[in-house]
């Protein structure tokens, strides 16, 4: 069976925008452009740009055309999950930034509560921050902290970064559990992150830990793979 034409022409653009011969931020072929050069219709050409769009490879803006999307990515680091994002992205030499979205008392979902240990509908603070790796949306944060902590420490975690907030103000955490998953892109995630309805995003699902053991924190980070990724360093034990 042969290839379709528009799989064709998206797939020499892709290796182009690979290799480097288009650079991040440039802007691709017109449809005009592919129609004329490939010899195919402007539905072909249309959809030859949005296999690129849904790969994460380029984004439409509307009246401007189609532009290669910025392909620089940061890792984040679980090998020692205690050390903080915005430290780690410091350390790697990018801007690390975020946009306070909500920060609100709210009934805690039942799943939530579970996690947590407290009562069903118990109040918690529900968080959802932007974060920017230099200047560009990189992914969300949405959290749940237990109601005191909140409360106490409401003016700083709406400006700050939870977990060295909590560390610096006399509530060191002792341990993180995570979980890395899949997703999908919702209407309010594809606005936040500049994606597609429906694009694949990687959520860092955790539950944060003092030092009593007293889970304090949950959330998920939901993340674009192209422009945030984690590693892992792991040893193998003794004997």
């Amino acid at each position: 069976m042969s290839t379709p034409l528009h799989i064709s022409i998206s797939e020499q653009l892709r290796h182009q925008i690979e290799v480097g011969e288009y650079r991040s931020g440039d802007r691709l072929p017109s449809e005009h452009q592919l129609m004329e050069t490939f010899s195919v219709s402007r539905i072909t050409a249309r959809q030859a740009m949005a296999n690129l769009v849904s790969q994460g490879l380029a984004i439409a803006y509307r009246g401007k055309g189609v532009f290669v999307t910025p392909q620089k990515k940061v890792t984040y680091s679980l090998s020692s999950p205690l050390v903080f994002l915005d430290h780690d992205m410091a350390r790697q030499g990018v801007a690390f930034t975020f946009e306070n979205l909500v920060f609100e008392p709210t009934l805690a979902p039942a799943a939530v509560a579970t996690v947590l240990g407290i009562p069903p509908k118990a109040s918690v603070y529900l968080q959802k921050k932007l974060l920017r790796m230099d200047g560009a949306a990189g992914a969300v944060d949405v959290s749940y902290l237990v109601a005191d902590l909140g409360e106490r420490f409401a003016s700083l975690l709406e400006q700050q970064m939870s977990f060295p907030t909590l560390a610096k103000n006399g509530i060191p955490l002792d341990r993180v559990d995570a979980v890395v998953e899949c997703t999908h892109a919702d209407y309010d995630l594809s606005g936040y992150l500049e994606v597609p309805l429906g694009h694949a995003l990687m959520v860092y699902r955790y539950t944060a830990y003092t030092r009593d053991q007293r889970p304090v924190l949950h959330g998920a980070t939901i993340s674009r793979a192209d422009r945030f990724c984690y590693s892992l360093s792991t040893r193998a034990e003794p004997g």
